[in-house]
């Protein structure tokens, strides 16, 4: 069974198939030590203040009793009313039902641990605290008793309610200063803490990881006083004594209940539990995913095989990051406690990138196989650019895999990426020196081939455990060496046939090149083309060439401007003085034509 809880800390069971039967089981499941340590964490034992914790605890029990329909008389009179085993056997029993003793019980060791700090200045109020501890082991005792007779709890809430009823024990006896029970008492809880913790994932750990520190001062406080001789303790006596004698059988119980209601994955040594759903049917269909892709029968049929689980895994990882966010937990949790999703984001983040290369890998398999055979993909003839350009993709998936969060510092980790990457390098540069052999640059061709083959001879070297991969490199090896003397045939053939143009252009000869008069006016040569009806001197029509679209600027302020009269400077105004001859001497004699001012 699975256990969720909601916003208020209520444990809601989700029911789960049993294997042997086929269906649907109801046992109850409270995760006990995690709940109470929430609890105190967040009303005041954060800062020691045990009498805001224990009103928590009888607000919460007041509305626990009021949901369950167990209240305790009216508000005049008062009838007690305990959770029994009929509670539990009921058709509507829930989980909630074994949180009413565990809060009376936490209630009563609040109160007794209030009363110590308050005992420095009160002895009497030792008295008191010791009667809270037995009724808080009252409690304890009846939890526990709950959990086994009914038979509806599973094996990790006994454990869980066996070992809670021990440390509320030994607590008791320690205060009466009853040091070989305390110490039996204490050391019966620590032992099925430490099993716990060995049997859960580790995400789950830290909380009895922390219990069984709490309970080791005590341990040696109780050792010192019993003695030397009895210090350890003797755990074999204890295997007749109660819980212990049923441990093994219940943890034996807990681990197979866990393995049916959660999938756990194990990679390099840690083992990551698997909670949402999504990505639990994602690493199912994984499972069968090499069988699925060697039964293909085509290439084509494999890429698709494994796109489609790409897309599975793409949103199996959008899955883990929404529960991140979404859970206020899991952001408020230390470094320690997000580690376990962290790691299971990180497996998954190297499961997408491990499929993405082998579906690359059948892309170059693809392009390989068509440029043989001289098939066209897609429409398009296979070019060295494009296998060039794959290896490139791969190259960069590896280095995506060099900076897995959490892995960035695992040398042996690294080293082994780092030796898959030299194997796809040499490809790469094989490819590269094709593309350099096409363009006519032998002498780097030759170079690029040369690092190719000291990236082969390190891959093997460093023994590939891809035996596939070791099989490519032991054939491009080969193919090395032949394209080296290819190369060398062909640089040796272009010093030939340069040889041979400056001989032509020594000798005399009339000789005609293709390119115009105007691009070769430092080269002198005897050219009768020019002489004809259709001289080579300059290319027409001109190529084409780029020019602005639009001016550079706009002269939008001339029609606003007032420019200055030079009339005077240009002889037009002179021109006007001489005026118009007879007629203008008449004018000014007789006062005609003045402008009045």
């Amino acid at each position: 069974m699975v256990v969720l809880e909601d916003e208020a800390g209520d444990a809601k069971p989700v029911p789960t198939e049993d294997k042997e039967e086929g269906k649907a089981t109801n046992l109850l499941t409270l995760e006990i030590f995690r709940i109470i340590k929430d609890a105190q964490q967040q009303h005041g034992l954060r800062h020691g203040d045990y009498q805001r914790y224990r009103g928590y605890c009888s607000r919460r029990l007041r509305r626990l009793r009021k949901v369950l329909k167990i209240p305790q008389g009216d508000r005049r009179h008062y009838r007690r009313r305990d959770v029994t085993t009929v509670h539990l056997t009921a058709a509507n029993a829930e989980n909630r039902l074994l949180g009413v003793p565990l809060l009376q019980a936490e209630r009563a060791w609040a109160h007794a641990m209030q009363l110590r700090q308050e005992a420095n200045t009160e002895p009497r109020k030792k008295f008191h605290l010791i009667a809270r501890l037995k009724k808080a082991c009252s409690h304890a005792q009846t939890l526990l008793q709950l959990c086994e007779q009914s038979g509806a709890c599973d094996a990790r809430t006994q454990l869980e309610a066996g070992a809670y009823a021990a440390w509320l024990g030994g607590a008791l006896l320690l205060e009466l200063q009853q040091w070989r029970r305390a110490a039996d008492s204490l050391q019966r809880a620590q032992l099925v803490l430490d099993n716990l913790s060995a049997a859960l994932p580790e995400d789950e750990r830290l909380v009895y990881k922390q219990k069984v520190e709490e309970l080791k001062p005590s341990l040696r406080y109780c050792a010192y006083n019993i003695g030397d001789e009895s210090a350890a303790g003797d755990l074999v006596a204890m295997r007749g004594q109660g819980l212990i004698e049923n441990l093994d059988s219940l943890m034996a119980q807990a681990k197979e209940s866990r393995s049916g209601i959660m999938h756990e994955v194990e990679w390099r040594g840690r083992r990551v539990t698997v909670r949402p759903e999504k990505v639990r049917l994602f690493l199912i269909a994984l499972q069968d995913l090499d069988k699925s892709v060697a039964n293909a029968q085509t290439v084509e049929a494999k890429i698709d095989i494994l796109e489609n689980i790409l897309m599975d895994c793409k949103d199996a990882i959008s899955a883990i990051k929404d529960e991140i966010k979404s859970d206020p937990k899991l952001k408020s949790a230390s470094e320690l406690q997000m580690s376990g999703i962290n790691y299971l984001l990180s497996y998954l983040m190297y499961l997408r990138l491990v499929r993405t290369i082998d579906r690359n890998n059948l892309l170059v398999q693809q392009a390989e196989h068509a440029r043989k055979n001289n098939i066209q993909i897609d429409g398009k003839k296979v070019r060295p650019h494009d296998l060039t350009r794959l290896y490139e993709i791969i190259l960069q998936n590896f280095t995506e895999l060099q900076q897995l969060p959490g892995f960035e510092s695992d040398a042996v980790y690294q080293q082994e990426i780092e030796t898959q990457m030299k194997a796809y390098r040499a490809f790469r540069c094989y490819y590269i020196a094709q593309v350099l052999t096409g363009l006519r640059r032998f002498r780097e061709a030759l170079a690029m081939l040369e690092r190719c083959d000291s990236y082969v001879t390190e891959s093997i070297a460093s023994k590939l455990t891809d035996k596939q991969l070791l099989d490519k490199l032991q054939i491009l090896k080969k193919d090395i060496e032949s394209c080296k003397f290819e190369v060398h045939a062909d640089s040796v053939l272009e010093d030939d046939e340069d040889q041979e143009e400056e001989n032509k252009y020594m000798s005399g000869k009339p000789h005609k090149d293709k390119k115009p008069l105007v691009d070769r006016l430092d080269e002198y040569r005897e050219d009768t083309q020019v002489l004809t009806k259709n001289p080579n001197i300059y290319k027409m029509p001109p190529p084409m060439e780029a020019i602005p679209c639009k001016p550079l600027f706009f002269d939008l302020a001339s029609n606003f401007i007032e420019f200055p009269n030079l009339d005077d400077k240009t002889g037009a105004a002179d021109s006007k003085k001489q005026g118009a001859g007879l007629t203008g001497l008449v004018k000014g004699f007789l006062g005609w034509g003045k402008s009045d001012k």
